[in-house]
């Protein structure tokens, strides 16, 4: 070839034109090969990951479509560079240029596995949207860390000296965590809020004499909706360190409340009000009965206690089983002839 066509070895910069094209063949060759897989294989592998109810396979598809091909692309140019020679300054820029090209991707590709695993985490430890929105905002703060490390890498691979930038960033940050003590300590605690999950977004919680609904739950603040309207603001630290009651996570409410008679009562009517309240409370559905007990003597009352459960946690559903509850017992009394007690006072008055 080089003998039909004496011109292909007339030599620019150091190859001659028969090197060039050889090495331009070699990568649009390449190129094309990549094309190939990339538009038939890749393609046919999406088709087949859609068909499936893993998620693996999708995040394969995701890493060889972000990740792998554009290497690929990289390498074939590469290796056609390679061909050729290009002079020192070329290859020390070059080498420069692959070193941060396969930083990039390798930030890139822990950022992936990152990413698939937190998704993985959520869904095996079945985490609501909001919290998912939640944790998902920390993926930002990670991803801030690995594109730090590898900035710190590829000036180390470079030949800086970073041990003593990054001993000063220590002290520095040392001083910083001293300085802003409560911040981190919020900080830890909504890492403890996020994933032992005392509480989410939703949940109706009462807080020492604080209650209200959970609406944001924020790295330094959790922000909480009172049920008069205003919006209550709570450090992360105050909630890990108090006693938090969340009422979303009763499965059942247990009601106790008491009713009393007049002294007046017949003894074979009292013996009769136990069982008609029971018979009330078990006839409401969504209610587990308890017991009734005739409780005792008061000043001006004959008192019963009784004990139920409402099978939920539904604060309105709760007060209308109640409400039902109370009317029934009043129409069952009125039918008995029982008379409710009130406070009432007998005056006894003697002449002398």
């Amino acid at each position: 070839m080089n003998e039909l066509f004496p011109i292909l070895q007339t030599n620019y910069f150091g190859n001659t034109l028969y090197a060039y094209g050889e090495a331009g063949l070699f990568f649009i060759l390449s190129i094309c090969l990549i094309n190939i897989i990339r538009n038939s294989i890749v393609h046919r592998l999406k088709e087949l990951a859609a068909k499936t109810e893993t998620t693996f396979d999708d995040f394969l598809i995701t890493l060889i479509s972000k990740v792998i091909m554009p290497l690929l692309y990289f390498g074939a140019y590469y290796m056609a560079s390679g061909l050729l020679v290009l002079g020192e300054a070329y290859d020390k820029g070059f080498g420069i240029i692959s070193k941060a090209i396969i930083t990039i991707y390798v930030a890139r590709f822990a950022i992936e596995i990152l990413n698939y695993g937190v998704k993985v985490y959520l869904k095996s430890a079945g985490f609501e949207e909001n919290a998912r929105k939640s944790l998902m905002g920390i993926m930002r703060v990670a991803k801030l860390l690995i594109w730090a490390l590898a900035v710190i890498s590829f000036f180390d691979s470079m030949g800086f000296k970073v041990t003593g930038i990054l001993a000063g960033l220590g002290i520095g940050g040392v001083a910083v965590a001293m300085a802003a003590q409560a911040v981190l300590k919020d900080l830890f605690s909504y890492f403890a809020i996020l994933f032992d999950r005392p509480f989410e977004i939703g949940d109706f919680i009462i807080v020492d004499d604080k209650m209200g609904v959970v609406e944001h739950i924020g790295i330094k603040t959790t922000r909480i909706s009172s049920l008069g309207g205003e919006q209550i603001v709570f450090s992360n630290t105050d909630l890990t360190d108090s006693r938090v009651r969340n009422y979303r996570r009763m499965v059942r409410r247990r009601v106790l409340f008491q009713i009393g008679v007049t002294y007046g009562t017949p003894a074979e009517k009292l013996e009769k009000i136990p069982e008609t309240i029971e018979a009330i409370v078990r006839g409401i559905a969504d209610t587990e009965f308890d017991r009734t007990h005739f409780q005792g003597y008061g000043d001006f009352s004959l008192n019963f206690e009784i004990v139920y459960y409402v099978l939920g946690n539904d604060y309105n559903k709760f007060m209308d089983i109640q409400q039902e509850i109370n009317l029934k017992i009043f129409r069952e009394f009125e039918k008995m002839g029982v008379e409710f007690a009130f406070p009432t006072q007998t005056l006894h008055v003697h002449k002398e």
